[in-house]
């Protein structure tokens, strides 16, 4: 059975949100099979009038939900846009309101009423407020997996605790589970032995569901999780740029590992394609090569992405080296508790896969609750570098770490024009750019060329080699 959402809210302003909806359904594996989505937009033509139809949807529906910004739309006879018309209507049914923006006083007078009457609690709606589609469609998958919950279809954790279909013993790796157990004992004092039973090892991880293997289970200590599991991998890609751009570098894809070593593959992917630069260490003769970025805060990222990401959908991690930054991706989203705001300050750990995150504490992949990315912010401030950033969008979190100081924020800050922006990033490709290159790229004159290729000098930015003619070049400065 197929539960049916009716969407409402008006048309033309509200277009990207209300196909928000759909996108956010059709996109996750989980949702699509539980639910359909009703746009009037995809309604062909019908003899039937325009209020016949969305009438007529809104009784076959079970739950409404509704879009609210700040025109009211159009009115009918009796004085009511279609959108409150609707409201009314799905009044016995499951209704979710999604409210855009802080500031209702800017809205219609009449939307004003309308939000006034969503938000007495004699109705019983469920709403909330957004101020982006990404928000938007992040508080809509919530709401339909709290839907999913309270009709008892799906339980608290929607994938790791599901009992994994056809998943026997003998797909365990029995040396994977000694080296696990034995690492756990030392690093965090585990009281199970080597020669603990399988059956015991599950049931203290609780990674057994009515003595079967659950998914969690076939993912951490599988022969194949892939077998079992075709989207639980990392895709690792290098470019030779600053952009996602064919050829690649190297290509390695990590399905057939259990997450172990997924994590172990992806880190030392990272790690073999950035730079180990050579510091002279003071008073000595020898030398040290730290990474460019912490390997801690590699390490850090890609647990993260294991442990948070979303395993009901059928896209996999990526972790991506270009020559200016890693990007470490993962299908899912921050647990309603956090925000980006909040991950920057000392917070709870709120794991999607807790079960998953539970065994890689134990294993030592994973430091104490909520100090990983602190901890990873201060190495990279140590290591001279910028903070990683992080974004969520689309249904994805990503982290991004710099390997250079010059950030698109940092040269934004120093006022440098498109020319100058455009030839940074050709520099961090090509290593070099000379006058001539530099009229070539931008467009501009020699006496413009030279005037901006000296202010990125003056700024710290370029390095000038040579001092007049052809043998003039420019590099990245410490490059």
């Amino acid at each position: 059975m197929k539960y049916r959402i009716f969407v409402s809210g008006v048309q033309k302003e509200l277009k990207q949100e209300r196909f928000a909806v759909k996108g956010i359904v059709s996109e996750d594996t989980l949702l699509k099979e539980y639910f359909d989505v009703f746009l009037f937009e995809d309604s062909p033509a019908k003899s039937k009038s325009a209020k016949e139809i969305y009438i007529d949807k809104v009784q076959e529906s079970d739950i409404y939900v509704g879009i609210i910004g700040d025109e009211y739309g159009k009115t009918g006879k009796g004085g009511l846009s279609a959108t409150e018309q609707e409201f009314h209507e799905a009044s016995k049914k499951e209704r979710f309101v999604f409210i855009k923006g802080a500031n209702d006083n800017k809205k219609d007078k009449k939307t004003q009423e309308l939000i006034s009457e969503i938000k007495n609690e004699e109705t019983g709606v469920k709403y909330k407020r957004f101020n982006t589609v990404i928000e938007l469609k992040n508080n809509i998958h919530d709401c339909l997996i709290e839907f999913l919950r309270d009709a008892g279809i799906v339980g608290k954790t929607v994938f790791e605790q599901s009992v994994c279909e056809n998943a026997k013993f003998d797909d365990i790796d029995e040396e994977k589970i000694k080296w696990f157990l034995q690492t756990a004992k030392i690093k965090r004092k585990y009281p199970l032995g080597l020669e603990t039973p399988l059956n015991e090892v599950f049931t203290h991880l609780n990674l057994l569901h009515k003595d079967k293997l659950t998914n969690a289970a076939i993912l951490l200590f599988g022969k194949n999780p892939h077998n079992f599991h075709s989207q639980a991998k990392i895709k690792c890609l290098q470019f030779s740029g600053t952009d996602v751009e064919k050829p690649f570098s190297s290509y390695h894809i990590y399905d057939k590992e259990n997450l172990f070593e997924q994590i172990d593959k992806a880190e030392s992917f990272v790690l073999d394609a950035i730079r180990f630069p050579v510091i002279q260490q003071e008073h000595t003769v020898q030398v040290k090569r730290p990474p460019e970025i912490p390997v801690f805060a590699i390490h850090e990222a890609i647990v993260n992405a294991v442990a948070h990401r979303n395993y009901n959908t059928t896209a996999a991690i990526q972790v991506m080296v270009f020559i200016d930054r890693v990007e470490i991706w993962n299908p899912g989203k921050l647990p309603s508790q956090l925000t980006l705001d909040k991950l920057m300050h000392p917070h709870t750990s709120y794991p999607n896969n807790p079960l998953i995150a539970d065994v890689l504490y134990l294993a030592d992949y994973i430091q104490e609750a909520g100090s990983g990315i602190l901890e990873m912010i201060k190495q990279c401030k140590e290591s001279s570098l910028p903070e990683p950033v992080f974004i969520e969008d689309r249904g994805e979190f990503k982290t991004v770490f710099a390997r250079d100081i010059f950030t698109e924020t940092v040269l934004n800050k120093l006022g440098f024009n498109e020319r100058q922006l455009k030839a940074v990033k050709y520099v961090k490709g090509k290593g070099r750019i000379t006058n001539l290159d530099y009229q070539k790229l931008t467009g501009a004159s020699k006496p413009t060329s030279t005037r901006d290729l000296n202010e990125l000098v003056e700024k710290s930015v370029f390095q000038k080699h040579g001092t007049t003619g052809k043998g003039t070049l420019y590099k990245l400065k410490g490059s």
